[in-house]
C-alpha cells in the first residue's frame, strides 16, 4: 500500500488500530501572562507507529502536524524534563523552587536559580526571539520551522491535556502546564547561546557599575584581576586570564562532546558510503537526545535523534545520506574592551564620541520573598559581562568594562540546517544546506552519502574575526587571549575594530561559507573534538583562522587513538556496517597502550612494597570493557598522574607537528607525581573495599529501578572512543553514574535497496519517567554492546512484534 493511501487509511481506522493511552483530565493551568496565547489543536492530528525500544514513527500530512505528534510523543517520554526547561527560558526557575538552588544546567552556564532567571527574563522582556520569528528567511526562521513550532506546542499541550503524568519528578507539580510556539522557539534560542552568552550568564546577571563593596572588589582582584586604586580591580592579569580562557574553551573540559567518521566509497564492500556517529551528551536533563522517524509522504522521511524541545531531528539519517555531528573548536563569542567616558561609568567611547549603554531592568519572582529586580546593561556590541565564570574575571572599574559579542543571539536557524539534512539526496546536499541555513552554532558536520561521498564541514555561526584583525585590534589582554585559546578581545574604542562581513554571509559580522574549513571524499573524514586540522591525517587541513581552531598543535588521546583506528579501518578496506559496530565496541584504550606497560615496570622500583599494584597494571588487557581487570586501577592512576603531573612531564618525547598521530610519546615516570599516583590510586581502593583486579563492571555501572547495569567505556583522558564521564562515589562501590558520555550512537550504510542500512543504541534510554517500560531497555542493550535494527522504511515498521499504532488529534 502506498505511503500516503495507508496514512489516510489509518487516519479513517485509527480508533481500532490504536492503543492509547486511558485520558485524564489535565490538571495544569497557564501562567496568567500566557493565557489566550497557546497555539489552537484543532484540526491537528498525525498518527504515531511505535516499534521497540518506544520507538515513534510519526507520519502527518504537513509540518504543524508533524511538529503536533512530535509533541505529543516528546512529552510522553520526556513531560518533567521538557516542563523544568520552558520554566528555565521563560525565567520562573525562582519562582517555584527558590533563587538559590542548583539551576537547569542543561540550557546556560548559571550557578544558580536567579542569575539564571535574571538572563531568560531578560530575554524575555527585551523580545528578543520575538524580532528573531520576524525576520524573514533565509536570516530569519523558515515558514515550515515555524509551523513545525507551531504544532509542537498545540502537541505537548494536548498530551498534557489528555493525560495523567505518573513521572514522580513532576506529578501533580503546578509548574508543568501548557506552552506556547514561543516557548518552543525561546528553547531553541538558549541552545544557539549555549556557547556564547550561556557560557555568560552569571557574569551578564551580576556586572555593576563600579560602585562595588571593597569585599566584592577584593575577591575579584583574588580571582586574577590586578588591582587598581583604592583595591578597586582593574586589568586582568593577562597570563591569568589567557591560561583560564584556554580551559574554559578546551575541549577535554566540556560536558559534550563527540566523535563521528565517515567512509567514502573507496574504502567499503559495496562502494557506498558509512557513516559511525557516536555524540557525548548528559546522560540526565535537558541536552539528553530522543529518537524517532519523522515522515511528511513526498516531503520528508528522516529518522535519528533530537535535543529535548527541538523539533526536528538533529543527527539521522534518511535512504541516501547520514550524518552526525561533533562539539567544534571555533569560539562563538569574542569581547569588546571598552574605554568608559571619563566620570560615567555607564558611557563607553568609541571614536572619540561618547555612547550611553542602555539599561535594561529586570524583575525576577521568587519564591517566598519579594521580588528581586536588577538592572543588565548592554551596549552596541551586547551585553556588559562581569566575567566568563569565575575563573574568567571582567571587572568592570571606573575606566574599563568589557562586553560580549555573541552572533548566535542573532541566529535562530540551527532547525532549518537540520530540515535541510533531513531533505538532503546526498553528501553535496548537507553542504548546500550549510551554505543555504548557516544555522550551526557549536557543532562540525561528518556526512557519507549512499553513492559513496564523505564530508567534513566546520560551518560555524562565528564572528568574522581575522588573525588581521585580532592583530590590529586586540587589547593587551587580547593579545593573550587570542592565541591560547581563539577568545579576541577587541578594542571596542575603535569603530574599525569591530568584525566585518563576508558578502556570502547570512547574517552581520559572521564569517561566509567559503572561509570555514570543508574537506571532501577523502577516504575518511573524523573528528574528536580536536580542531579539523586532521579531519584526515593525509590531507591536514590547513589556512583558517585561528578562531576555528588550531593547527600543527598537541591533539587529544581520543583524538589521537580515533585517528589510528579509522585510518587502519580505511586502509584494510571493504568495510560494513558491522565493522562501524565493533569499533563503537572495541573499548581500547590509547593511555594503556602507550602508558601501562612502562607504569608496571617502573612501579617494581617505585613500589617494592607492593608487588600487586605492578602485577595488576601489567596484566591489564589496555581496554575498558566491564570485564577487564586492571582497568579501575589504571583509570584511578592515570586521573591522578594526569592531574598532577603538567602535560610537558607526562612524556619524554615531546610533540611534533610532523608526526602528530604518534607524538608525544613514552610515559615519564621519573616525572613528580608519577610513584605517589600509583600509591594513591591503589590506596584509594583498597579503602573503598575494592579489589585492585575487579572487572570493572563490576564498580562502574548505573543503577535504574534498583537494577545495577555495568556500563564500559572510560574518561576523556584516557583515549576511549566509547567515552564515558561517571561519577566517583567510593562508598557507594566505585563509580555509581554516568554524568556524561556515549548518548545516540548510529552506525549506517546503504546496500542498493530502497531502505539503508543503520544500526542505532540510545544508551540511557527514551524516557526519564521510571514507570515509563523505556526508562531502561535501551541501556541495558548499552551494557550488552547490543543494537537496534533501524526500521526506516514501512514493511520493517509494519513488521515489527508488538508493533502499536496511535492516532493522536487535537
Amino acid at each position: 500500500m502506498h505511503l500516503r493511501t495507508r496514512l489516510k487509511h489509518l487516519a479513517l481506522t485509527g480508533a481500532a488500530l490504536a492503543v492509547v493511552t486511558a485520558s485524564l483530565p489535565g490538571a495544569a493551568a497557564a501562567d496568567s501572562g500566557d493565557r489566550g496565547r497557546h497555539p489552537s489543536d484543532r484540526g491537528l492530528s498525525a498518527v504515531i507507529r511505535y516499534t521497540e525500544y518506544g520507538i515513534p514513527h510519526i507520519v502527518a500530512g504537513d509540518y504543524a502536524n508533524l511538529g503536533f505528534g512530535t509533541g505529543w510523543a516528546q512529552a510522553a517520554d520526556q513531560v518533567c524534563v521538557l516542563a523544568d526547561g520552558f520554566l528555565t527560558v521563560n525565567g520562573e526557575r525562582s519562582r517555584y523552587f527558590g533563587p538559590d538552588t542548583a539551576p537547569d544546567g542543561s540550557l546556560s552556564s548559571a550557578t544558580t536559580n536567579l542569575s539564571s532567571d535574571l538572563y531568560f527574563r531578560g530575554v524575555k522582556d527585551a523580545g528578543t526571539v520575538e524580532d528573531l520569528l520576524g525576520t524573514p528567511a533565509p536570516a530569519g526562521p523558515s515558514r515550515d520551522l515555524k509551523e513545525l513550532m507551531r504544532g509542537w506546542a498545540a502537541g505537548y499541550n494536548a498530551w498534557l491535556r489528555k493525560n495523567r503524568v505518573t513521572d514522580p519528578a513532576c506529578a501533580n507539580a503546578d509548574w508543568v502546564r501548557p506552552v506556547t510556539a514561543l516557548d518552543v522557539a525561546r528553547r531553541g534560542f538558549a541552545v544557539s547561546v549555549l556557547g556564547g552568552q550561556g557560557r555568560a550568564v552569571d557574569g551578564i546577571a551580576a556586572a555593576r557599575p563600579p560602585a562595588s563593596p571593597p569585599s566584592a572588589a577584593r575577591s575579584a582582584a583574588g580571582s586574577g584581576a590586578t588591582a587598581g586604586t583604592a583595591g578597586e580591580p582593574s586589568v586582568p592579569d593577562p597570563a591569568r586570564t589567557a591560561e583560564a580562557a584556554r580551559e574554559l574553551f578546551a575541549p577535554e573540559n566540556a560536558t559534550m562532546g563527540s566523535n563521528a567518521v565517515a567512509f567514502s566509497g573507496a574504502t567499503t564492500a559495496n562502494g557506498r558510503g558509512l557513516l559511525l556517529g557516536n555524540p557525548h551528551y548528559p546522560w540526565q536533563g535537558g541536552r539528553r537526545f530522543w529518537q524517532s522517524q519523522q515522515t511528511i509522504p513526498g516531503e520528508l522521511n528522516v529518522s535519528g535523534a533530537s535535543l529535548l524541545g527541538t523539533t526536528v531531528v538533529n543527527i539521522g539519517f534518511n535512504d541516501k545520506v547520514a550524518w552526525s555531528h561533533t562539539v567544534a573548536t571555533g569560539v562563538p563569542l569574542n569581547l569588546h574592551q571598552l574605554t568608559l567616558a571619563p566620570g560615567d561609568p555607564t558611557s563607553y567611547l568609541v571614536d572619540g564620541r561618547p555612547e550611553r549603554m542602555t539599561p535594561r531592568e529586570v524583575t525576577v519572582a521568587v519564591k517566598g520573598g519579594a521580588p528581586v529586580t536588577r538592572t543588565q546593561w548592554w551596549t552596541r556590541y551586547g551585553p556588559v559581562v562581569g566575567g566568563l565564570g569565575a575563573q574568567l574575571p571582567l571587572p568592570w572599574t571606573a575606566t574599563t568594562a568589557y562586553a560580549l559579542n555573541d552572533p548566535n543571539a542573532a541566529n535562530l536557524r540551527g532547525s532549518d540546517t537540520a530540515l535541510g539534512f533531513g531533505k538532503a539526496r546526498s553528501a553535496q546536499d548537507i553542504a548546500d544546506t550549510l551554505r543555504r541555513t548557516q544555522g550551526l552554532p557549536w557543532v562540525n558536520t561528518i556526512a557519507a552519502d549512499s553513492a559513496g561521498h564523505s564530508l567534513f564541514a566546520q560551518s560555524q555561526v562565528l564572528p568574522r574575526i581575522t588573525d588581521e584583525l585580532a592583530a590590529r585590534c586586540s587589547t593587551p589582554l587580547g593579545r593573550a587571549t587570542y592565541p591560547s585559546s581563539g577568545v579576541a578581545v577587541l578594542d571596542g574604542s575603535r569603530s574599525d575594530c569591530t568584525p566585518g562581513s563576508d558578502p556570502d554571509a547570512v547574517q552581520p559580522g559572521v564569517f561566509g561559507p567559503a572561509r570555514m574549513p570543508v574537506l571532501r571524499d577523502t577516504p575518511y573524514v573524523e573528528n574528536s573534538n580536536d580542531s579539523a586540522w586532521l579531519a584526515n591525517a593525509d590531507r591536514p587541513l590547513t589556512g583558517y583562522e585561528r578562531i576555528f581552531g588550531t593547527v600543527a598543535t598537541p591533539r587529544s588521546l581520543r583524538t589521537r587513538g580515533g585517528i589510528e583506528d579509522v585510518s587502519a579501518m580505511a586502509d584494510r578496506g571493504r568495510l560494513t556496517v558491522a565493522d562501524l559496530q565493533r569499533q563503537q565496541f572495541a573499548n581500547r584504550a590509547p593511555a594503556g597502550d602507550m602508558a601501562a606497560a612502562d607504569a608496571a615496570k617502573a612501579c617494581a622500583s617505585v613500589l617494592p612494597e607492593d608487588p600487586e599494584v605492578c602485577r595488576v597494571i601489567g596484566a591489564w588487557d589496555r581496554t575498558v570493557n566491564t570485564d577487564s581487570r586492571g582497568a579501575l586501577l589504571f583509570d584511578r592512576f592515570w586521573r591522578k598522574f594526569t592531574g598532577t603531573v603538567k602535560p610537558a612531564d607526562q612524556w619524554k618525547v615531546p610533540f611534533s607537528a610532523a608526526d602528530p598521530v604518534r607524538t608525544p610519546h613514552t610515559l615519564n615516570t621519573e616525572a613528580p607525581g608519577f610513584a605517589q599516583a600509583l600509591k594513591d590510586a591503589a590506596a584509594e581502593l583498597r579503602a573503598a573495599g575494592i579489589a585492585l583486579d575487579a572487572p570493572l563492571g563490576a564498580h562502574q555501572f548505573v543503577v535504574r529501578n534498583g537494577e545495577r547495569i555495568p556500563v564500559s567505556g572510560g574518561t576523556e583522558s584516557l583515549g576511549i572512543w566509547n567515552k564515558t564521564e561517571p561519577v566517583w562515589n567510593a562508598a557507594g562501590g566505585g563509580y555509581v553514574e554516568v554524568a556524561h558520555g556515549t548518548s545516540h550512537v548510529q552506525a549506517v550504510g546503504w546496500d542498493g535497496s530502497r531502505c539503508p542500512v543503520a544500526r542505532t543504541l540510545l544508551s540511557y534510554s527514551q524516557s526519564s519517567n521510571p514507570a515509563s517500560p523505556h526508562f531502561s531497555d535501551q541501556t541495558r542493550l548499552y551494557a550488552g554492546e547490543r543494537w537496534v535494527t533501524s526500521r526506516f522504511c514501512e514493511k520493517d515498521i509494519l513488521r515489527s512484534p508488538g508493533l502499536r499504532v496511535v492516532l493522536v488529534r487535537g
